[in-house]
């Protein structure tokens, strides 16, 4: 057994002897969790503050940390596991650009989709049916919902970065070369020997590489210091139309927003709960449930301090290995956070093509659990490319989701494997059904109010 440095409130709250466990590897686990997601402070307002959208980077900047802050404190004291939570950069993504850009839907109102689905998340936990719900989920199409929300991230990190441009005849082609564009592969390349060799924070370590060569290059402009109070949130905070999303034409975005966020924390969770033990005494999953509460509390707490929903990040699983078992890391890795308050004129420094090749990045963790697909059952396998497809071809995430429920059941009944939908398949597919309708039919459905 590990050695255990004495601390009794700390013993005594999170259970590090139980966890065999010590102060120090919470506190170097904690360390290594912040180091691997740190770079969503830079991408999340990166992305937000796009000049079609609207939203003021400093605000974007404060809020991102602040909601990364709570959620993860909060799982820390509160669920005592070792994971960390911030907006999600997949959920980011389609927030910003298939609501606000590609919808053209105002930020006040996705906010308000984002706060909805999060208090649906809320209370489906509260009532006990959240992990039923999530159990009569095809694996397949979980699995192909989080690759394709991987292909879309890459998607936009190459658009970003001026690989992708649009073409009028073939919708994209290749950009034209650039110095921007040459930084942003070169920073994809970094990024990807870092992670390939190991190297904790080499998302962190790509960007501020990159944008330091951006500003030898004068591509873009050096931060005028290094340290400042932080900006504030007041520009975003509270500003979410509640009212204004409650309308049939969101109902896909908010069944996204939900089901994605379900899938990506449940999944995370277990698997890391699983690999390290964490999970092993907790048969009730007790642990797990305060976890997930945590998460949808975070998601309504995010939306109203301006960001898209907050996720459990897999990354924690760094800082597990490094030796994480309790809370007590999260706490380490909410401090962390807290202390980027001040570093705001470096944040607001990064341009996008510095961040591109994290998106790049980010989408190809995503896609690789493709690998987990039934490639010899075509009923499952028809649904799951469609599903991947759609969403980077529509540049909407809700698409992907809509279009992989309904040809999953369509073709359990057509082939006479009707008996494999669960109830929760069945609600899930009309509400597919409605949402899809509402985005291709000129009218919308006869029956729902616009």
């Amino acid at each position: 057994m590990r050695p255990i440095h004495r601390s009794p409130l700390l013993h005594r709250w999170f259970g590090i002897p139980r966890a065999d466990s010590t102060l120090t590897h919470e506190v170097i686990g904690g360390l290594t969790t912040f180091l691997t997601m740190s770079y969503v402070i830079f991408v999340i307002p990166g992305m937000l503050s796009d000049p079609a959208i609207g939203m003021p980077k400093g605000a974007l900047i404060t809020a991102t940390i602040l909601a990364s802050i709570f959620g993860t404190l909060v799982v820390g004291l509160y669920g005592k596991v070792p994971f960390a939570m911030a907006p999600g950069i997949g959920l980011g993504a389609y927030f910003a650009y298939s609501l606000c850009i590609g919808s053209q839907v105002p930020w006040t109102v996705a906010l308000g989709a984002v706060f909805t689905s999060g208090v649906l998340f809320l209370i489906l936990g509260l009532i006990g049916i959240r992990r039923t719900i999530a159990a009569g989920i095809p694996e397949s199409l979980q699995v192909a919902t989080a690759g394709g929300i991987g292909l879309f991230i890459l998607f936009i990190g190459l658009k970003n970065m001026g690989a992708i441009v649009a073409h009028p005849g073939t919708l994209v082609t290749i950009g034209a070369w650039s110095t921007p564009l040459g930084l942003g592969l070169a920073g994809t390349l970094l990024c990807g020997m870092l992670e390939t060799r190991g190297v904790r924070g080499g998302l962190l370590i790509g960007i501020l590489t990159v944008t330091a060569l951006g500003i030898l290059l004068r591509e873009v402009a050096a931060p005028p210091r290094l340290m400042a109070l932080p900006p504030g949130i007041g520009e975003i905070a509270g500003k979410l139309d509640i009212r204004g999303s409650w309308t049939p034409v969101l109902i896909g975005p908010i069944f996204a927003l939900m089901f994605v966020d379900l899938f990506d924390s449940l999944s995370t969770m277990i698997a890391c709960g699983k690999d390290s033990g964490i999970l092993a005494g907790d048969p009730a999953m007790t642990r797990l449930e305060r976890a997930l509460k945590v998460d949808a509390s975070a998601t309504v707490v995010g939306s109203l301090l301006g960001v898209p929903t907050v996720t459990t990040y897999v990354e924690c699983a760094t800082g597990i290995s490094a030796g994480a078992r309790t809370g007590l890391a999260s706490l380490v890795t909410a401090a962390c956070f807290a202390l980027t308050l001040l570093l705001s004129p470096v944040i607001q420094a990064v341009p996008a093509f510095a961040t591109a090749p994290a998106l790049v990045m980010a989408g190809v963790f995503m896609f690789k659990n493709v690998r987990h697909l039934e490639f010899s059952r075509m009923d499952e396998l028809i649904p799951a490319v469609l599903t991947l497809i759609l969403m980077p071809l529509t540049f909407n995430i809700s698409v992907g989701i809509a279009a992989g429920f309904i040809s999953w059941t369509a073709l359990k009944i057509l082939t006479g494997r009707i008996r494999e939908i669960r109830a929760s398949m069945w609600v899930c597919t009309v509400l597919a059904l409605s949402a899809l309708a509402e985005m291709m039919l000129p009218a919308g459905l006869p029956f729902l109010p616009r």
